[in-house]
């Protein structure tokens, strides 16, 4: 995976230039100290640990100018004569190839693992999020699904314990005006319905009102059947009840 940003990992601000100078005053410091034991022996070591120190933290623009400057400090103060830049010998030669060219082949590899580690680090925060979303929307489908079962079992429950319910269809939201019904739960009375106004009513898919024949001792008798139509987050239902008889 290509990521664009792994090479932003380092943080931006002058607290970092600050830092920078703080790293390469401090390696000034600590080779002065050491000067009277060492002399002329590895004058830029402190300053590679400084700007390889300044490059784990702040980044390569950081650790190359903490580089230039303690190639200058090293050069004018602890590569003798000391103290004088007039003249080029061996050891300030010496120092301006070693110390340029091992620098750069650190801060570089030290660059390329924090660059790497950075996207690592992007693409797990990624993976993460996009877990956390897919459990998410799987807790969403189980929640809603765990609805429309609870609402579909509540509907197949109230006609057996509602006389006046005749029948109850269940339809599938959609965007265009037809809608075909998804399931029917019979009412007590529709068994007593005629078989022609039950083919009817099954066949109904919109609220109003509905004259139906049911039968009373084997006698059929016309009544007023009301279809209301309930929206729900489980869907849409028509529930056929029985209004007043004729």
């Amino acid at each position: 995976m290509k990521v664009k940003n792994a090479a932003r990992w380092a943080p931006r601000g002058g607290r970092s230039w600050f830092y920078c100078a703080i790293a390469v005053g401090f390696a000034a410091s600590v080779r002065i100290a050491l000067h009277p034991l060492l002399g002329p022996i590895m004058p830029g070591t402190a300053f590679l640990i400084a700007a390889a120190l300044v490059e784990y933290f702040f980044g390569i623009t950081r650790a190359i100018v903490a580089m230039a400057l303690g190639l200058g400090i090293a050069d004018y103060l602890f590569v003798p004569p000391y103290q004088q830049i007039a003249a080029l010998d061996e050891s300030d030669l010496a120092l301006l190839i070693s110390y340029p060219l091992i620098t750069l082949v650190v801060i570089i590899l030290i660059e390329r693992l924090r660059r790497s580690q950075f996207r690592a680090e992007l693409i797990a925060s990624v993976a993460q999020s996009r877990y956390e979303m897919l459990l998410r929307l799987d807790n969403e489908r189980t929640l809603a699904s765990r609805a429309v079962d609870e609402t579909h079992r509540l509907l197949r429950h109230l006609p057996h314990y509602h006389d006046d319910i005749i029948l109850i269809k269940a339809f599938e939201r959609s965007v265009g005006a037809s809608q075909d019904a998804t399931g029917v739960a019979p009412g007590a009375r529709f068994g007593s319905v005629h078989p022609d106004d039950a083919m009817r009513l099954s066949a109904s898919s919109h609220p109003g009102s509905h004259r139906v024949r049911l039968s009373d001792g084997g006698v059929y008798k016309a009544i007023v059947c009301i279809a209301e139509r309930f929206t729900t987050h489980a869907g849409d239902f028509l529930v056929f009840r029985i209004e007043d008889p004729l």
